[in-house]
């Protein structure tokens, strides 16, 4: 990942690629914003106006390259959007200084070193800054010729065909390297970024190369270095403990499924916190086949588990003062002679019967297990976090997640966490009503229900299978899990992160006491 440094060095005279610095739009041009004052001054004082010639605006995610003033070390100047200036008093918020980061070392793929001389008003502007930049200078080139591959075959590399390679080193300038704050909350935001990539990698492997065992081969070993300790459950486990609705969805696939349990012990931490992911590693709907164009991209399933597996790896890295676990619910819908057919009835771990009426509605079966084994343990909270409904994509769009809860107030909580760390959402409700549209004359409850509200359906589903008396909210990121469109601010095109960093900071939150 990409090498991350502060440093005093005054602009001029660091030896870089590039010197990154904000504007913002101001209400009668682009203004050159704090953090950049020697490189203004090297313009002498008409970089803005310069900027406008070219045809910058400081508007968000904008950016405009220039030659270096003479003098300078550096060949280039990125000067990146902030937004609008913020009003009297107040500094550039911690996401328009994320956005600003990431774009501006999308920029910059290539490109060796790069000097981010963006506002920094305390440590809080350090982290968000470091952030943005190591979450912008993510790629996924695994499977691409880029030239070192076909070198290490023998051929002929030349240039390469495949991606430049990610930004490599970024220098922080105006932060402060002595001093304690700024260097946790750089090291907060390395360790964030390199659990929350390696989320993203998780996202977009081929469903070929990442099955359910290979994905819990992949967390076993990541538990191992972090000091997390594991458990997997295979296919003989799943049965003998009676869980129907993960090995219902993984019946019809030559790759049985797994559940993992996750499990980061802080010690004397009196919070506990459990996280269940989905982790559909395929999705092909099952007997309930989906149509062309609505399958190609359904590696991204296994996004919730994903999710939850960094954050549990992240919560350890950084040594939170609570208890943490992980349940990734692991399986690929395959349609097969062997597979569940709709109209097939599962008994569920909890001893529950589910009237199976559309295969791919699989999602909320293997979370319904995952959910019941994590409340025998009585955690403080649960969140589950899945891609699982079309529904919720439809509702808020490819970007925002929904959030349920069977409390109001550890709604609203998750609601602001996730505002707070950049990550869209939206709080959504629970109507009783739609859940008799669930009831079964076969079983105690069915898969399906309403088709309208279908989002809420499926949470009133998984509702179902929460322990008494636990406080439990529904992530369902199925929007913006997996970005088709082109990259923006931190983001990249294919997969997220999302809600990763809602769950760490869940976590330090419960941490430090400021939830219930």
């Amino acid at each position: 990942m990409t090498a991350l440094t502060l440093s005093t060095a005054a602009a001029s005279g660091l030896r870089a690629d590039a010197i990154v610095v904000g504007v913002a739009k101001g209400a009668k041009g682009p203004v050159v914003a704090p953090g950049a004052e020697s490189v203004d001054k090297a313009y002498d004082g008409k970089l803005a106006s310069v900027l406008e010639t070219l045809g910058a605006a400081g508007a968000e995610g904008e950016v405009t390259k220039l030659p270096a003033p003479s003098g300078f070390k550096a060949p280039l100047v990125l000067a990146v959007g902030l937004g609008a200036v913020p009003e009297k008093d107040s500094g550039y918020d911690a996401e328009a200084l994320r956005r600003a980061a990431g774009a501006a070392s999308r920029a910059l793929v290539g490109t060796k070193k790069a000097a981010f001389a963006l506002p920094v008003e305390d440590a809080a502007g350090t982290g968000a800054i470091a952030e943005g930049a190591l979450l912008g200078a993510y790629s996924f080139d695994a499977y691409k010729d880029n030239g070192e591959d076909t070198a290490a075959k023998g051929k002929d590399a030349k240039d390469g065909k495949g991606a430049k390679a990610p930004l490599a080193e970024v220098a922080l300038l105006g932060a402060k390297p002595r001093d304690k704050a700024h260097k946790a909350a750089v090291e907060r935001a390395t360790a964030l970024a390199e659990e929350l990539n390696r989320a993203r990698d998780l996202v977009n492997t081929p469903p070929n190369d990442l099955n359910p065992e290979a994905f819990a081969a992949v967390a076993t070993a990541a538990a191992k270095e972090h000091g997390v300790k594991i458990q997997v459950l295979d296919e003989k486990a799943l049965a003998k403990g009676g869980y129907g609705g993960i090995l219902g969805v993984g019946a019809g696939s030559q790759a049985p499924p797994r559940l993992v349990k996750l499990s980061y012990s802080a010690g004397k931490a009196k919070k506990h916190l459990a996280f269940v992911g989905k982790g559909i590693t395929y999705d092909s709907g099952g007997i309930s086949l989906k149509p062309a164009g609505h399958n190609e991209t359904m590696k991204c399933d296994m996004a919730g588990a994903a999710a939850v597996f960094a954050a549990v790896i992240t919560a350890a890295r950084l040594g939170l003062d609570v208890n943490v676990t992980g349940w990734l619910a692991l399986a690929e819908n395959m349609p097969s002679g062997s597979a569940t057919r709709p109209g097939d009835v599962l008994r569920m771990y909890s001893g529950k019967t589910v009237e199976v009426l559309n295969t791919d509605a699989e999602g909320r079966l293997v979370l319904a297990d995952a959910l019941t084994k994590a409340s025998e343990e009585k955690p403080d909270a649960i969140v589950d976090v899945a891609t699982l409904t079309g529904a919720m994509v439809m509702a808020l769009g490819g970007r925002t997640f929904g959030v349920m809860a069977n409390d109001d107030a550890f709604r609203t909580s998750l609601h602001e966490i996730a505002e707070e760390v950049g990550e869209p959402s939206w709080p959504m409700p629970l109507p009783e009503h739609l859940r008799k549209g669930m009831d079964s004359p076969t079983a105690d409850i069915a898969n399906m229900g309403e088709r309208m509200g279908g989002g809420l359906v499926a949470g009133l589903f998984l509702k179902e299978f929460v322990g008494e008396g636990i406080a439990w909210a529904h992530l369902d990121i199925a929007g913006p899990a997996y970005n088709e469109s082109a990259p923006f601010g931190y983001t990249p095109k294919g997969g997220t992160g999302s809600a990763v960093r809602t769950l760490v900071r869940l976590a330090e939150r419960t941490a430090a006491g400021d939830l219930g």
